[in-house]
């Protein structure tokens, strides 16, 4: 199945644009003509038009493992386009007879020089389609334009969020995609406090229990005070509530972890951070993978929203925080984002966690009509991943007391699916087993497609157990001191 599409209108504007461009150079070169002549200084000015393209792909990571592409490459073009030597002798040569002709003439000859290059540039169909992996869009959207009838007219959609500044960010992308999808639809955001953002001295291990981020919002929907929750797929429990189900995977971004810096360090990745060095992060998932290549670091609780913790890495706290990648992007903090990518971690190193870099919107399951007003944002082919790897991860009852990863890739027909599992206190090996399988979307529903992914990752939990992993699980809810041994815990 291809990516969704998005459909944009031909721009019409191309000549006014022009003639706009040629109106301007006139009065531009009547002043220059007119200082040059009164001056009496013969001149021959070169005029160039600089057109900028700015193109910013919007992909996931999608690779074989043996080759993992971790993220998107942003790239600029600059093409400069400059008058003939023709065109600069034909217009010395008229200001040197007649100024107020020359200004004419070389006003003339941008303005058609414009009007020509656009005309050449049209696009020669009404509309153009985009690929959403190539196609400029600042929204990050994900889905084509609806078509067909307005099921958003008349309607108001309550959206339950978290308050923090990410949630808030993610509701706020989909509010914006339901009214590009439906215009006239009416939007409510309910922004709500959750257990897990109230306790910030404890780690979210030790404070325990599911859904630490995601019960207060289920409630609202149970109690029908609002119509929708948008979550972080990462954050939401793999046993959801009856009556409710998480029927939107919208298209996942970014997957992978990031190690960022303070500000003004020269330091571009984990393997330069010094011995012993302070390392922010609350995740036994990532402590425990981590400490395979760097058994010296120290690992020192990390909470709060994403700003909160760019603050105290800044102010000395650590000297690094591991934090998604996709958060920070969503946020605009690309900054910390290093050139080349250099600190955004290989899922080789560090697999992400199961959902990581997708929202997902969860709704009543007696409700089809809200269900058919969020179709479009359904992204099949990260909706097979993600389902896969939380089938792995619910197979093995995982939770954030237990430092399990998993990471689907689907690709040239193959649906490939990657598990660990570690050992809390650092005395066993990490368990690592993975299974591809053939795999299509074309020509079928997706409750087949969606059983088809989460028995692969069934499959692979079951290879995970076979290979002692329940061991793992046992000792990691069981241990009252949570933390990855290796580490110091603050």
């Amino acid at each position: 199945m291809e990516a969704p599409l998005i459909h944009t209108q031909q721009d019409k504007s191309w000549v006014q644009a022009a003639l706009q461009v040629g109106a301007a150079s006139l009065i531009i070169g009547a002043v220059v003509g007119y200082l040059t002549a009164t001056a009496a200084i013969p001149t021959t000015t070169l005029w160039t038009s600089t057109v900028t393209t700015a193109t910013t792909p919007i992909t996931a990571v999608a690779s074989s493992y043996s080759g993992v592409t971790t993220m998107a490459q942003r790239s600029q073009t600059v093409r400069q386009a400059e008058t003939s030597t023709a065109s600069e002798s034909a217009i010395a040569a008229a200001t040197s007879i007649n100024p107020i002709a020359g200004v004419f003439g070389m006003g003339s000859l941008i303005g058609l020089g414009l009007a020509l290059r656009s005309w050449l540039q049209r696009s020669s169909k009404p509309a153009e389609s985009f690929d959403l992996e190539t196609a400029q869009n600042d929204l990050w959207s994900m889905a084509a334009s609806s078509g067909g009838a307005n099921l958003g007219a008349g309607k108001t959609v309550r959206v339950a969020t978290r308050k923090s500044p990410l949630a808030m960010w993610q509701a706020e992308f989909i509010e914006s995609e339901l009214k590009r999808l439906w215009p006239g639809i009416q939007v409510e955001l309910q922004p709500m406090s959750t257990k897990g953002d109230k306790i910030l001295d404890s780690p979210l291990a030790k404070v325990g229990g599911k859904g630490l981020f995601v019960k207060e919002l289920e409630n609202a929907l149970l109690e029908k005070r609002s119509d929708i929750a948008v979550h972080s797929t990462k954050d939401v429990p793999m046993e959801l509530p009856d009556g409710l189900v998480l029927g939107i995977i919208c298209k996942r971004h970014d997957p992978c972890d990031a190690i960022v810096f303070p500000k003004g360090s020269t330091l571009k990745s984990i393997d330069e951070l010094p011995k012993g060095a302070r390392v922010g992060t609350s995740s036994l998932r990532r402590q425990c993978q981590l400490l395979l290549t760097r058994p010296d670091l120290q690992f020192l609780e990390l909470r709060g929203n994403v700003n909160t913790r760019l603050a105290k890495l800044d102010s000395g706290d650590y000297d690094a925080i591991i934090l998604a990648a996709a958060g920070l992007k969503r946020l605009g903090f690309s900054d910390r984002i290093l050139p080349g990518e250099t600190n955004i971690i290989d899922p080789n190193m560090m697999l992400p966690a199961a959902g990581q870099g997708a929202l997902s919107i969860e709704l009543r399951n007696d409700d089809p009509a809200m269900a058919a007003l969020l179709a479009p944002l359904h992204h099949i082919p990260d909706a097979v991943t993600v389902c896969c790897e939380r089938a792995m991860n619910r197979r093995l009852s995982g939770g954030c007391q237990v430092p399990i990863s998993g990471f689907a890739v689907l690709k040239d027909g193959q649906l490939r699916m990657e598990a660990r599992v570690g050992s809390v206190t650092g005395k066993g090996p990490l368990i690592i087993k993975s299974k591809s399988i053939p795999f299509t979307i074309e020509g079928k529903q997706w409750p087949a497609i969606q059983k088809e992914a989460e028995t692969l990752g069934v499959q692979v939990a079951d290879m995970l157990l076979a290979a002692g992993a329940q061991a793992y699980l046992d000792e990691a809810y069981n241990k009252a001191d949570v933390g990855v041994t290796g580490g110091a815990k603050k």
